[in-house]
Formats: C-alpha cells, structure tokens, sequence
C-alpha cells in the first residue's frame, strides 16, 4: 500500500487529520507499522526542519539523512524505538525514546552519535559454535560460545540489553534485566516511564511474563515485552525523564 489514510495515523506523528487524506506509509523493514516514524514525517512535522514534503524528499534522497550511522535514500524508511538519527549538515542529532503519547526524538550529545541500546528479543544457535542475537530492530549480531548446553556459558538472555556501537555492531556493555536495574516502558498506560526493576516474575500460563516495576510515585507489573533495561545505577544513553 503506498499511502495510508490520515485518521489512522499514530497521534505521536503529529500530523493533521483533515487537511487532506492520505499520508505516507512506512517501508517494511525493521519496526512495525505503526511502531515507527517514517523519515518524511520525522523531517517535516515532527522535527519541522521543513516546511514541504519535496523538500523533505530532496535532503532524504541526497543522503544527508543517516539512521544509525547509515545513510538512508528512502523517505518511507521506518525510523523506531532507540534509532539514532543525524543530519551532519544541520549538526542535528537525535535518538527515537519512547514517552507517555508514543515514540518522540530527543536531542542527544555527539558522543552518542555511534552508541545505540538494543533489547535482545530472541536467541538462535547457530553451528560451528555460534550463537546469532535477534535484536528489537531486526539486526542480529553472531558472537561465540563455548559449549551451549553449558549453563554458565548462556551469559545474554531475552530480555536483556546490548549496547552496541553503529554501524559496526560491535558490543560494548551489556545490561542484564534482574532487579535493580533501570529500565524504560516501551508500551502500554506507563509508556515513557523511567522505572527500577525490583523482580521479573515467570507465568506458568498463557499470561506473557511480566516484570515488577517501582515507578517514581507507584509500582506495578508490566508485560515483560513492554521493559526495556537502560541502565544499572543509570541510563547508558541519553533518555528524558526521572531517574528512580
């Protein structure tokens, strides 16, 4: 589908629903449809670096737009959850974070312009040794192990986090989600918040698996999907909110 109607557009891309009907739609790739932002958007009405979506079209296409280090051509390319966006141009940096109504960029220091954190949603083994990393973002990352039926050599487990450095993916810290650790909400009634883990709690169900979260002012179970660890005694990235 080349275009999607207005009125069913994320709120979080802050367009407006009636001037006209149709928006652009994003790419498939690696976040879900409305799990992103596509790069026209970003540019145009959220970052509102432009005021046309030709112009919008014409920076993208040039190249002057990278997504975690790569230069991306496609105005349609889904940008999501933890990408890290700059345009050298402009010395404009950002980081896609998730707050209270949706995704949102946030201006990050140069530093961070090559580090980016990365929630491990599954594991394959691989032969010859190899275990693959299948990230939140669709990348996936080989590393190698000694004996996999080896309890203690499981050392990255679902659930946890990578950072790692881009484009080159290599890792430089990883975050384990067990309690004490930080962690951000990527969905649900407490998306955005900031919150330390205090025990991750296995359902012997249908139930998914779900993590016990001590906000600023509350506590509460959230999915185990919706936890996204930041941090040990604080976030390795930039993030905008309170630190518990």
């Amino acid at each position: 589908m080349v275009h999607l109607k207005r009125l069913l557009a994320p709120r979080f891309w802050k367009i407006p629903k009636k001037v006209k009907k149709w928006v652009v739609t994003p790419r498939p790739g690696p976040h879900k449809k409305f799990e992103c932002i596509p790069l026209l958007i970003l540019l145009r009405d959220i970052l509102k670096l432009v005021d046309e979506a030709k112009d919008a079209k014409k920076i993208i296409k040039s190249g002057e737009v990278l997504v975690d280090g790569k230069p991306r051509k496609d105005h349609k390319y889904p940008v999501g959850l933890m990408d890290v966006v700059a345009i050298p141009k402009l010395k404009k940096l950002y980081r896609v974070v998730p707050t209270s109504y949706g995704l949102s960029p946030i201006n990050i220091p140069k530093k961070e312009s090559n580090l980016k954190l990365c929630r491990i949603n599954g594991k394959t083994l691989l032969k010859k040794g190899y275990v693959q990393l299948n990230l939140h973002d669709g990348r996936n990352i080989q590393i190698p192990v000694k004996d996999p039926r080896n309890p203690k050599e499981d050392i990255y487990k679902t659930g946890d986090s990578i950072l790692i450095e881009v484009p080159e993916q290599k890792i430089l810290e990883h975050i384990r989600m067990e309690p004490e650790n930080l962690a951000i909400i990527t969905g649900g009634q407490n998306m955005g918040m900031i919150v330390r883990i205090k025990d991750v709690i296995k359902t012997r169900s249908r139930e998914p698996n779900k993590v016990l979260c001590k906000g600023v002012d509350k506590e509460f179970d959230a999915i185990k999907d919706y936890v996204f660890v930041v941090g040990t005694k604080k976030p390795v990235i930039t993030l905008e909110g309170k630190v518990v």
